[in-house]
Protein backbone atom coordinates (compact mmCIF):
# COMPACT_ATOMS: atom_id res chain seq x y z
CA UNK A 1 0.00 0.00 0.00
CA UNK A 2 1.62 3.13 -1.00
CA UNK A 3 -0.35 6.41 0.29
CA UNK A 4 0.41 8.95 -2.12
CA UNK A 5 0.22 9.82 -5.87
CA UNK A 6 3.07 12.34 -6.71
CA UNK A 7 6.45 11.59 -7.63
CA UNK A 8 7.51 9.93 -4.56
CA UNK A 9 4.20 6.90 -4.22
CA UNK A 10 4.59 6.49 -8.06
CA UNK A 11 8.34 6.01 -8.40
CA UNK A 12 7.90 3.80 -5.45
CA UNK A 13 5.52 1.69 -7.20
CA UNK A 14 7.76 1.96 -10.59
CA UNK A 15 11.04 0.81 -8.49
CA UNK A 16 9.08 -2.22 -6.26
CA UNK A 17 8.61 -3.68 -9.76
CA UNK A 18 11.79 -2.78 -10.91
CA UNK A 19 13.61 -4.69 -7.86
CA UNK A 20 11.14 -7.60 -7.69
CA UNK A 21 8.55 -7.45 -5.78
CA UNK A 22 5.99 -10.07 -6.58
CA UNK A 23 3.02 -8.65 -4.44
CA UNK A 24 0.19 -6.98 -5.16
CA UNK A 25 1.17 -2.92 -5.17
CA UNK A 26 -2.36 -0.71 -4.14
CA UNK A 27 -1.18 3.20 -4.90
CA UNK A 28 -3.53 5.90 -3.49
CA UNK A 29 -4.29 9.67 -4.39
CA UNK A 30 -6.45 12.33 -2.77
CA UNK A 31 -6.45 14.03 -6.56
CA UNK A 32 -8.90 12.46 -8.97
CA UNK A 33 -6.29 13.87 -11.54
CA UNK A 34 -3.98 11.24 -13.26
CA UNK A 35 -0.70 10.99 -10.62
CA UNK A 36 1.58 14.08 -12.09
CA UNK A 37 4.59 16.05 -11.96
CA UNK A 38 4.74 19.15 -10.05
CA UNK A 39 7.80 21.29 -11.60
CA UNK A 40 6.02 22.17 -14.55
CA UNK A 41 3.24 23.47 -12.98
CA UNK A 42 4.93 27.27 -12.41
CA UNK A 43 5.85 26.89 -15.39
CA UNK A 44 4.39 25.27 -18.99
CA UNK A 45 1.07 24.43 -17.36
CA UNK A 46 0.41 27.81 -15.89
CA UNK A 47 1.48 29.60 -18.96
CA UNK A 48 -0.77 27.31 -20.82
CA UNK A 49 2.09 25.63 -22.83
CA UNK A 50 0.47 22.24 -21.00
CA UNK A 51 -2.97 21.09 -20.35
CA UNK A 52 -0.83 18.83 -17.38
CA UNK A 53 2.88 16.55 -16.81
CA UNK A 54 0.84 13.02 -16.23
CA UNK A 55 3.44 10.51 -15.02
CA UNK A 56 4.08 8.41 -18.40
CA UNK A 57 3.48 4.87 -16.61
CA UNK A 58 1.72 2.13 -17.56
CA UNK A 59 0.42 1.21 -13.82
CA UNK A 60 -1.67 -1.67 -15.61
CA UNK A 61 1.00 -2.89 -17.12
CA UNK A 62 3.03 -2.67 -13.77
CA UNK A 63 0.48 -4.80 -11.73
CA UNK A 64 -0.42 -1.65 -9.66
CA UNK A 65 -3.79 -0.62 -9.28
CA UNK A 66 -4.32 2.83 -8.77
CA UNK A 67 -7.03 4.35 -6.14
CA UNK A 68 -7.57 8.47 -7.20
CA UNK A 69 -10.27 10.61 -4.91
CA UNK A 70 -9.00 8.64 -2.00
CA UNK A 71 -8.11 10.73 0.93
CA UNK A 72 -6.20 9.31 4.08
CA UNK A 73 -7.64 10.15 7.27
CA UNK A 74 -6.05 7.63 10.06
CA UNK A 75 -3.78 4.53 10.42
CA UNK A 76 -4.41 2.17 12.86
CA UNK A 77 -0.74 0.12 13.09
CA UNK A 78 -1.61 -2.45 15.56
CA UNK A 79 -4.36 -3.60 13.14
CA UNK A 80 -2.64 -2.69 10.02
CA UNK A 81 -5.39 -0.87 8.82
CA UNK A 82 -5.90 2.87 6.75
CA UNK A 83 -8.39 4.53 7.28
CA UNK A 84 -9.79 6.19 3.91
CA UNK A 85 -12.59 8.52 2.72
CA UNK A 86 -14.30 5.02 1.09
CA UNK A 87 -13.47 3.19 4.32
CA UNK A 88 -11.38 1.19 5.85
CA UNK A 89 -8.46 -1.03 3.98
CA UNK A 90 -5.70 -3.22 4.93
CA UNK A 91 -2.50 -3.52 4.22
CA UNK A 92 1.02 -5.64 5.18
CA UNK A 93 3.81 -3.23 4.03
CA UNK A 94 2.62 0.55 3.98
CA UNK A 95 4.65 3.34 2.05
CA UNK A 96 3.50 6.90 3.58
CA UNK A 97 4.51 9.27 0.00
CA UNK A 98 1.74 12.23 1.20
CA UNK A 99 3.89 14.52 0.54
CA UNK A 100 3.45 18.65 1.74
CA UNK A 101 0.82 20.94 1.96
CA UNK A 102 0.94 24.56 1.50
CA UNK A 103 0.97 27.18 4.04
CA UNK A 104 -1.68 29.40 4.36
CA UNK A 105 -1.99 33.11 5.23
CA UNK A 106 -3.99 33.90 7.63
CA UNK A 107 -7.48 35.52 7.33
CA UNK A 108 -6.76 34.59 3.83
CA UNK A 109 -8.65 31.22 3.45
CA UNK A 110 -12.14 31.65 1.45
CA UNK A 111 -11.33 35.03 0.14
CA UNK A 112 -11.64 35.23 -3.89
CA UNK A 113 -8.68 36.32 -5.68
CA UNK A 114 -6.28 34.09 -2.75
CA UNK A 115 -4.78 31.37 -4.47
CA UNK A 116 -1.94 28.72 -3.47
CA UNK A 117 0.27 27.41 -6.43
CA UNK A 118 0.51 23.37 -5.14
CA UNK A 119 -1.67 21.53 -7.55
CA UNK A 120 -2.53 21.01 -11.14
CA UNK A 121 -6.25 22.16 -9.94
CA UNK A 122 -4.33 25.47 -8.61
CA UNK A 123 -2.23 26.40 -11.59
CA UNK A 124 -5.69 25.80 -13.78
CA UNK A 125 -7.08 28.31 -11.58
CA UNK A 126 -4.46 30.63 -12.16
CA UNK A 127 -4.26 30.32 -15.89
CA UNK A 128 -6.90 32.66 -16.66
CA UNK A 129 -5.16 35.39 -14.75
CA UNK A 130 -1.93 35.44 -16.29
CA UNK A 131 -3.90 34.67 -19.81
CA UNK A 132 -5.85 38.34 -18.72
CA UNK A 133 -1.99 39.84 -17.71
CA UNK A 134 -4.04 40.93 -14.63
CA UNK A 135 -2.33 42.76 -11.71
CA UNK A 136 -0.85 40.66 -9.30
CA UNK A 137 0.75 40.43 -5.63
CA UNK A 138 2.65 37.39 -4.89
CA UNK A 139 3.20 36.86 -0.99
CA UNK A 140 6.95 35.52 -0.49
CA UNK A 141 10.01 35.46 -2.05
CA UNK A 142 11.19 31.72 -1.54
CA UNK A 143 11.63 29.69 -4.51
CA UNK A 144 7.92 29.07 -5.49
CA UNK A 145 7.09 32.84 -5.26
CA UNK A 146 10.02 34.06 -7.65
CA UNK A 147 8.89 30.82 -10.03
CA UNK A 148 5.43 32.08 -10.18
CA UNK A 149 6.21 35.89 -10.72
CA UNK A 150 8.76 34.76 -13.38
CA UNK A 151 6.12 33.13 -15.54
CA UNK A 152 3.54 35.95 -14.41
CA UNK A 153 6.08 38.72 -15.80
CA UNK A 154 6.14 36.39 -19.12
CA UNK A 155 2.76 36.43 -19.24
CA UNK A 156 2.62 40.19 -19.05
CA UNK A 157 1.24 40.98 -15.68
CA UNK A 158 2.33 43.93 -13.87
CA UNK A 159 3.91 41.57 -10.53
CA UNK A 160 4.84 42.81 -7.18
CA UNK A 161 6.81 40.29 -4.41
CA UNK A 162 6.05 41.06 -0.57
CA UNK A 163 8.33 39.53 1.73
CA UNK A 164 8.67 39.06 5.57
CA UNK A 165 12.03 39.40 5.54
CA UNK A 166 14.47 42.04 4.99
CA UNK A 167 15.45 39.87 1.58
CA UNK A 168 14.57 36.75 -0.84
CA UNK A 169 15.14 33.45 0.00
CA UNK A 170 15.51 34.27 3.65
CA UNK A 171 15.03 30.91 4.86
CA UNK A 172 17.33 29.33 2.33
CA UNK A 173 20.37 31.10 2.12
CA UNK A 174 22.45 33.40 3.76
CA UNK A 175 22.18 37.08 4.00
CA UNK A 176 25.28 37.55 1.64
CA UNK A 177 24.40 34.94 -1.07
CA UNK A 178 20.87 36.01 -1.25
CA UNK A 179 21.50 39.34 -1.04
CA UNK A 180 22.46 39.59 -5.21
CA UNK A 181 18.95 37.95 -6.14
CA UNK A 182 16.95 41.09 -4.86
CA UNK A 183 18.27 43.10 -8.16
CA UNK A 184 16.69 40.23 -10.22
CA UNK A 185 13.37 41.28 -9.57
CA UNK A 186 13.94 44.84 -10.56
CA UNK A 187 15.78 43.66 -13.86
CA UNK A 188 12.91 41.75 -14.40
CA UNK A 189 9.74 44.41 -13.88
CA UNK A 190 9.01 42.97 -10.89
CA UNK A 191 8.44 45.60 -7.47
CA UNK A 192 10.07 43.41 -4.50
CA UNK A 193 9.06 45.02 -1.30
CA UNK A 194 10.62 43.35 1.69
CA UNK A 195 10.26 44.14 5.55
CA UNK A 196 6.21 43.89 4.89
CA UNK A 197 4.18 42.33 6.88
CA UNK A 198 0.58 41.65 5.84
CA UNK A 199 -2.21 42.98 7.86
CA UNK A 200 -5.25 41.99 6.19
CA UNK A 201 -6.55 40.20 2.82
CA UNK A 202 -9.29 41.52 0.72
CA UNK A 203 -10.92 40.96 -2.69
CA UNK A 204 -8.62 44.14 -3.69
CA UNK A 205 -5.39 43.15 -2.61
CA UNK A 206 -3.42 43.52 0.26
CA UNK A 207 -2.97 45.81 3.43
CA UNK A 208 0.43 46.38 4.52
CA UNK A 209 1.47 46.88 7.97
CA UNK A 210 2.98 49.85 7.46
CA UNK A 211 -0.80 51.50 5.92
CA UNK A 212 0.45 50.64 2.68
CA UNK A 213 -2.61 49.35 0.48
CA UNK A 214 -1.32 46.99 -2.69
CA UNK A 215 -4.23 46.61 -5.17
CA UNK A 216 -4.63 43.24 -7.05
CA UNK A 217 -6.57 41.20 -8.92
CA UNK A 218 -4.57 38.42 -7.65
CA UNK A 219 -3.29 37.48 -4.50
CA UNK A 220 -0.82 33.83 -5.07
CA UNK A 221 0.06 32.78 -1.39
CA UNK A 222 3.76 30.79 -1.28
CA UNK A 223 5.07 30.89 1.81
CA UNK A 224 6.21 27.79 2.62
CA UNK A 225 4.85 23.87 3.23
CA UNK A 226 4.68 21.78 5.51
CA UNK A 227 4.49 17.59 5.73
CA UNK A 228 1.36 16.21 4.68
CA UNK A 229 1.28 14.40 8.15
CA UNK A 230 -1.81 15.60 10.63
CA UNK A 231 -3.92 12.37 9.26
CA UNK A 232 -1.36 10.42 11.13
CA UNK A 233 -2.58 12.05 15.02
CA UNK A 234 -2.97 8.92 17.39
CA UNK A 235 -1.45 6.32 14.63
CA UNK A 236 1.85 5.86 17.23
CA UNK A 237 4.08 6.66 14.21
CA UNK A 238 6.43 9.20 15.41
CA UNK A 239 7.04 12.60 14.07
CA UNK A 240 10.02 14.97 14.34
CA UNK A 241 9.54 18.73 15.47
CA UNK A 242 8.99 20.12 12.24
CA UNK A 243 6.22 17.55 11.64
CA UNK A 244 7.34 15.10 9.35
CA UNK A 245 7.73 11.39 9.71
CA UNK A 246 10.91 10.91 11.74
CA UNK A 247 12.23 7.73 9.79
CA UNK A 248 15.46 6.15 9.87
CA UNK A 249 18.61 5.51 7.61
CA UNK A 250 16.36 2.98 5.83
CA UNK A 251 13.28 5.88 5.41
CA UNK A 252 11.44 3.08 8.08
CA UNK A 253 8.87 4.81 10.38
CA UNK A 254 8.50 3.65 14.41
CA UNK A 255 5.55 1.22 13.12
CA UNK A 256 6.18 -2.30 12.01
CA UNK A 257 6.69 -2.48 7.97
CA UNK A 258 5.57 1.36 7.54
CA UNK A 259 8.17 3.55 5.19
CA UNK A 260 8.04 6.99 4.78
CA UNK A 261 9.47 8.76 1.20
CA UNK A 262 9.57 12.38 0.02
CA UNK A 263 7.77 15.26 1.34
CA UNK A 264 6.57 14.54 4.34
CA UNK A 265 9.57 12.29 5.52
CA UNK A 266 12.99 13.11 7.29
CA UNK A 267 15.83 11.22 7.59
CA UNK A 268 19.47 10.88 9.62
CA UNK A 269 22.31 12.13 7.43
CA UNK A 270 25.36 10.91 8.65
CA UNK A 271 26.99 12.91 5.90
CA UNK A 272 25.73 15.92 7.36
CA UNK A 273 25.55 14.74 10.96
CA UNK A 274 21.55 16.18 11.22
CA UNK A 275 18.10 15.12 10.31
CA UNK A 276 16.77 16.40 7.17
CA UNK A 277 13.51 17.74 5.60
CA UNK A 278 14.37 18.26 1.96
CA UNK A 279 11.05 19.41 0.11
CA UNK A 280 12.67 18.61 -3.19
CA UNK A 281 11.74 17.02 -6.46
CA UNK A 282 14.94 14.84 -7.19
CA UNK A 283 14.50 13.54 -3.50
CA UNK A 284 10.67 12.30 -4.15
CA UNK A 285 12.67 10.41 -7.23
CA UNK A 286 15.94 9.16 -5.43
CA UNK A 287 14.22 7.87 -1.81
CA UNK A 288 11.99 5.54 -3.68
CA UNK A 289 14.57 3.12 -4.60
CA UNK A 290 15.78 2.70 -1.04
CA UNK A 291 12.49 2.34 -0.12
CA UNK A 292 11.79 -0.66 -2.69
CA UNK A 293 15.10 -2.34 -2.11
CA UNK A 294 14.49 -2.54 1.63
CA UNK A 295 10.47 -3.62 0.91
CA UNK A 296 12.31 -6.33 -1.11
CA UNK A 297 15.00 -7.08 0.91
CA UNK A 298 13.12 -7.20 4.77
CA UNK A 299 11.70 -10.10 2.78
CA UNK A 300 14.97 -12.35 2.51
CA UNK A 301 17.57 -14.01 4.43
CA UNK A 302 21.12 -11.89 5.30
CA UNK A 303 19.65 -8.59 4.38
CA UNK A 304 21.11 -5.76 5.38
CA UNK A 305 19.49 -3.13 4.37
CA UNK A 306 19.94 -0.03 2.35
CA UNK A 307 21.09 3.24 3.73
CA UNK A 308 19.69 6.56 2.47
CA UNK A 309 21.98 9.60 2.37
CA UNK A 310 22.07 11.45 -0.52
CA UNK A 311 23.67 14.89 -1.29
CA UNK A 312 20.44 16.70 -1.94
CA UNK A 313 19.91 18.70 -4.58
CA UNK A 314 17.31 21.01 -6.22
CA UNK A 315 17.06 23.32 -9.82
CA UNK A 316 15.32 27.06 -10.06
CA UNK A 317 14.39 28.60 -12.99
CA UNK A 318 13.86 32.44 -12.31
CA UNK A 319 14.11 35.57 -13.91
CA UNK A 320 15.56 34.24 -17.21
CA UNK A 321 18.39 32.66 -14.57
CA UNK A 322 18.84 28.97 -13.88
CA UNK A 323 20.11 28.53 -10.51
CA UNK A 324 21.12 24.50 -9.04
CA UNK A 325 21.94 23.63 -5.53
CA UNK A 326 23.66 20.43 -4.26
CA UNK A 327 24.34 19.63 -0.67
CA UNK A 328 23.24 21.36 2.39
CA UNK A 329 25.48 24.47 3.67
CA UNK A 330 24.29 24.66 7.49
CA UNK A 331 27.34 23.12 8.85
CA UNK A 332 29.91 25.06 7.15
CA UNK A 333 32.42 26.89 8.12
CA UNK A 334 33.63 28.67 5.13
CA UNK A 335 32.48 30.19 1.86
CA UNK A 336 34.44 30.53 -1.09
CA UNK A 337 32.47 32.98 -4.34
CA UNK A 338 33.18 31.87 -7.96
CA UNK A 339 32.79 34.91 -9.79
CA UNK A 340 31.10 38.05 -9.88
CA UNK A 341 27.52 37.70 -7.94
CA UNK A 342 26.68 41.09 -9.90
CA UNK A 343 27.34 38.84 -13.53
CA UNK A 344 25.29 37.18 -15.14
CA UNK A 345 26.96 33.54 -14.43
CA UNK A 346 28.57 32.52 -10.56
CA UNK A 347 28.86 30.12 -8.16
CA UNK A 348 29.39 29.73 -4.35
CA UNK A 349 30.72 27.32 -2.39
CA UNK A 350 30.73 25.82 1.47
CA UNK A 351 33.53 24.54 3.11
CA UNK A 352 33.76 22.73 6.41
CA UNK A 353 37.02 22.07 7.71
CA UNK A 354 38.10 22.55 3.92
CA UNK A 355 35.87 19.83 2.27
CA UNK A 356 33.37 21.02 -0.11
CA UNK A 357 29.72 20.30 1.74
CA UNK A 358 27.76 22.68 -0.65
CA UNK A 359 27.69 24.33 -3.75
CA UNK A 360 25.05 26.88 -5.69
CA UNK A 361 25.55 27.70 -9.06
CA UNK A 362 23.78 30.21 -11.10
CA UNK A 363 24.44 29.76 -14.78
CA UNK A 364 27.15 27.86 -14.14
CA UNK A 365 25.78 23.93 -14.97
CA UNK A 366 29.33 22.89 -15.01
CA UNK A 367 30.11 23.88 -11.57
CA UNK A 368 27.30 22.04 -10.18
CA UNK A 369 27.83 18.58 -11.79
CA UNK A 370 31.20 18.21 -10.98
CA UNK A 371 30.66 20.02 -7.03
CA UNK A 372 28.08 17.66 -6.92
CA UNK A 373 30.23 14.79 -7.30
CA UNK A 374 32.72 16.33 -4.99
CA UNK A 375 30.49 16.46 -2.23
CA UNK A 376 29.53 13.02 -2.33
CA UNK A 377 33.26 12.48 -2.35
CA UNK A 378 34.69 14.46 0.72
CA UNK A 379 36.79 16.18 -1.66
CA UNK A 380 39.08 18.84 -0.11
CA UNK A 381 39.31 21.95 -2.05
CA UNK A 382 42.41 24.44 -2.78
CA UNK A 383 40.08 27.98 -1.61
CA UNK A 384 42.75 29.90 -4.35
CA UNK A 385 41.81 27.54 -7.23
CA UNK A 386 38.48 27.22 -6.03
CA UNK A 387 37.68 31.06 -6.13
CA UNK A 388 38.88 31.19 -9.79
CA UNK A 389 36.14 30.93 -11.98
CA UNK A 390 38.15 30.00 -14.96
CA UNK A 391 39.52 26.97 -12.58
CA UNK A 392 37.14 23.51 -13.52
CA UNK A 393 36.22 22.85 -9.76
CA UNK A 394 37.17 19.10 -10.07
CA UNK A 395 40.73 20.85 -10.46
CA UNK A 396 40.83 22.42 -7.74
CA UNK A 397 40.94 19.39 -5.58
CA UNK A 398 44.01 19.07 -3.02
Amino acid sequence: MIVGAGMAGVQTAVALREQGWTGGVLLLGAEAHQPYDRPPLSKAVLLGKADGSAFDVDFAALGVELRLGVSVTGLDTGARRLETSSGPVPYDVLVIATGAEPITLPGAEGVPGVHLLRTLDDAERLRPVLAGQRAVVVVGAGWIGAEFATAAREAGCAVTVVEAADRPLAGALPAEVAAPMAGWYADYGVELVTGARVAAVDEEGLLLGDGTRLRADAVVVGIGARPATGWLAGSGVELAADGSIAADERLRASAPDVYAVGDCASFPSARYGERLLVHHWDNALQGPRTVAANVVGSRTAHFTGSVYDPVPYFWSEQFGRFVQYAGHHAAADELVWRGDPEGAAWSVCWLREGALVALLAVGRPRDLAQGRKLIEQGARLDRARAADPSVPLKSAVL
